[in-house]
């Protein structure tokens, strides 16, 4: 009887370990997100900007799941990247398309090192691959068909209308069929003159664009929208934070603002039929 007892004790402490090991594995994968935009390894003034760039929301709204593989193009100071790594550090991949250090001493090679730098900086970052992107030429962001989720934060206008459609063209190439390209920019105005907009994009030209690539506009969303920003700033969209280019002039008007507003479009690569 005794024995029998031991027996049954054992596997009720082997079944409850069990159960808590994959309960606490399955609350892990279901807030991958939420912990990763929780963590310590992001610094204060990176996570007050989530009340303007809505980092879960934003992320859930393109279906984001910790299991996918993802490429987020230019990462710059890899402020969405302290949140994607993490997060799909353990059942994940993440791709960084960024520009390549070509040894000379512009921008472009300086923001490479920079962000090779801050991913050097923590065990965080120690899945993270980085994959060389160059705007207006053909770009592998990631092997060709592999890519859940393809994502650009306030990039496009960097790139110019070709830039935008190349790359696009390389999102498309290295998306699986039924995958995302998940796009967040300034938004210009209906009927602002994109030549004076200084930072701001149309919507309908993005649009137009992606869908030339060959994407289908599944939705869009207000999740960045900011009803205050007007887009009639003195130096365009980097007069307002966190940016601030005019300095302590005006400051606390444009601090009032609050950061831009901005499109958030959701496109499918379109599955063969």
């Amino acid at each position: 009887m005794t024995l029998l007892k031991t027996i049954v004790a054992s596997s009720l402490v082997s079944l409850c370990a069990f159960t808590s090991t994959n309960l606490y594995a399955y609350g892990d994968k279901a807030h991958a997100l939420e912990q990763a935009i929780a963590g310590e390894h992001r610094s204060a003034k990176n996570k007050a900007r989530d009340a303007y760039r809505h980092p879960l929301e934003t992320l859930k709204f393109f279906g984001f799941k910790s299991d996918m593989t993802v490429v987020e193009i230019t990462p710059g100071g890899g402020w969405y990247t302290e949140i994607l790594a993490p997060a799909l550090k353990e059942r994940g991949k993440l791709y960084g398309a960024h520009y390549p250090d070509t040894g000379a001493d512009n921008y472009y090679s300086k923001s490479r090192k920079r962000l090779e730098k801050k991913l050097a900086s923590s065990s965080v970052y120690s899945a993270v691959e980085l994959t060389n992107f160059v705007p207006k030429k053909v770009s592998e962001l990631a092997p060709k068909g592999t890519a859940d989720l393809v994502l650009t934060f306030r990039n496009l206008h960097n790139w110019g209308d070709s830039g935008v459609k190349q790359v696009f063209k390389d999102a498309f190439v290295a998306l699986k069929p039924g995958g995302v390209l998940g796009v967040v920019e300034h938004r210009l105005p209906h009927g602002g003159d994109e030549q004076e907009s200084k930072g701001y994009v149309s919507v309908s030209k993005t649009v137009a664009h992606a869908k030339s690539a060959g994407f289908a506009l599944e939705a869009s969303s207000e999740i960045n929208a900011n009803a205050k920003d007007n887009a009639l700033h003195p130096k365009g969209v980097w007069t307002l934070p966190p940016t601030l280019r005019l300095g302590e002039k005006d400051k606390a008007k444009y601090l009032a603002i609050g950061e831009s507003d901005r499109m958030t479009l959701k496109f499918v690569k379109p599955v063969a039929k």
